[in-house]
């Protein structure tokens, strides 16, 4: 048996980075999934990989209130009900405060903060008709301590933690769950282009002092993503989730 057989989940920003890992580890554990992104044909590619019987492919712009309903309804006419939402679409952009383009940090923010806000008031209806549900909202680090050129990513991220416990508060009568990871570096083409950006060419600066000296590959999001999505971690509301191998347990000296 899997740990989510049964379960069905609409992730967003599935279509590469953590959003695939996410769908595909889902998919192996019992769930059937619809992945949302704007990047059509590496999403389409990522469901059919999986499968039809159970996975599916949505166009889906997380800044617009009208694409999350048309997500929300095709995952219910796909699979017949939402019980999990996985925020992951994410965006990143990097300047000095006094370099960026108002327009960048209010697109981060849009994207990051409200897009998350949105999926959140999109899933509410289906998830309590249901009886219940669990929202994961992917966070960051850099919600936790800022960084320097990620003023509108840091300040999405922080975002994003308020969000989850006020939401797990409202939430919680109706049986629905809601709480927030935070990944440090990951395998992927934006957290590597940003490590590198901040540290050096080959981003190896950002390792220095980490108690587990590594990136981490997608799927070790995937699996803690998966734990808050199963009924394992049914008393676990409005908490947060680091995996950043230690980065943030000390000063790394």
């Amino acid at each position: 048996m899997g740990r989510l057989d049964g379960k069905v989940a609409l992730i967003t920003g599935g279509a590469r980075g953590m959003g695939k890992a996410h769908a595909r580890h889902f998919a192996a554990e019992g769930a059937r999934v619809v992945i949302g992104d704007v990047l059509d044909e590496k999403g389409q590619r990522v469901a059919d990989g999986i499968g039809a019987d159970s996975c599916r492919y949505v166009h889906h712009d997380v800044t617009d209130a009208d694409q999350w309903a048309a997500a929300v309804r095709a995952t219910l006419d796909a699979f017949g009900r939402v019980d999990v939402l996985v925020n992951n679409a994410g965006i990143l952009r990097h300047a000095p405060v006094a370099e960026m383009d108002p327009g960048e940090f209010r697109q981060v923010i849009e994207v990051n903060l409200v897009g998350t806000w949105l999926g959140i008031r999109a899933v509410v209806p289906a998830m309590a008709a249901a009886g219940g549900g669990s929202i994961v909202n992917i966070s960051s680090i850099e919600g936790f301590a800022g960084a320097s050129g990620l003023s509108a990513y840091s300040a999405s991220k922080f975002g994003v933690r308020g969000l989850t416990r006020s939401a797990a508060q409202e939430l919680g009568p109706l049986g629905i769950r809601v709480n927030s990871v935070h990944p440090g570096g990951v395998m992927t083409s934006m957290a590597l282009a940003a490590a590198q950006t901040m540290t050096g060419v080959d981003g190896s600066g950002f390792l220095k002092g980490l108690p587990i000296a590594r990136f981490a590959e997608p799927v070790e999001i995937s699996r803690l993503v998966a734990f808050l999505a199963s009924d394992e971690s049914s008393y676990t509301t409005g908490a947060e989730f680091l995996a950043d191998g230690g980065l943030l347990s000390g000063p790394g000296y």
